[in-house]
């Protein structure tokens, strides 16, 4: 579960990123990297397109931490996400030796929400980060912003 207040700050703003996503015709999800020293290095929304699904946010995030930050400043990290991490995204944050992740709702919530919206089903198993990456620090999901984000959902996918 999410542990305080800083959490829940940095998860807002990966829902309001989830909403700016949205907005541009994505789907709705969002992405914060915050270092060790509690400061917002970096944050992406998804860009996913029909050319291109692998624009996740969290795959944003990973790139630029990646490209600017050491290793032992990686691990230090904390990625908030809106949504727990596709396997995708939670493989390549493991490889990345990025740290702890915090979400706001989980994969199976996501799975439940998409199959009563009659969405189309994500491509991949939607396996819980644990399983694809054991040694990660996890965190979520936070109910206090359940509706908040399901409604985001709804906007994208009800027909």
């Amino acid at each position: 579960m999410v542990v305080n207040d800083v959490d829940v700050r940095h998860l807002r703003r990966c829902i309001e990123l989830a909403r700016t996503a949205l907005e541009a015709g994505h789907g709705p999800f969002g992405a914060v990297l915050v270092g060790a020293d509690g400061r917002t290095l970096y944050e992406d929304h998804n860009r996913v397109t029909d050319r291109d699904q692998t624009l996740h946010a969290e795959l944003g995030v990973v790139r630029w931490a990646v490209a600017n930050m050491a290793p032992v400043q990686r691990v230090r990290a904390t990625v908030y996400t809106s949504c727990e991490h596709c396997p995708m995204c939670a493989a390549t944050h493991a490889w990345a030796g990025l740290g702890r992740i915090v979400y706001v709702n989980s994969n199976d919530q996501l799975i439940r929400w998409l199959t009563e919206l009659r969405a189309p089903a994500p491509p991949v198993a939607m396996l819980p980060v644990h399983t694809v990456a054991p040694r990660i620090v996890v965190d979520g999901p936070a109910p206090e912003l359940e509706e908040e984000i399901k409604t985001l959902y709804e906007t994208r996918y009800r027909r």
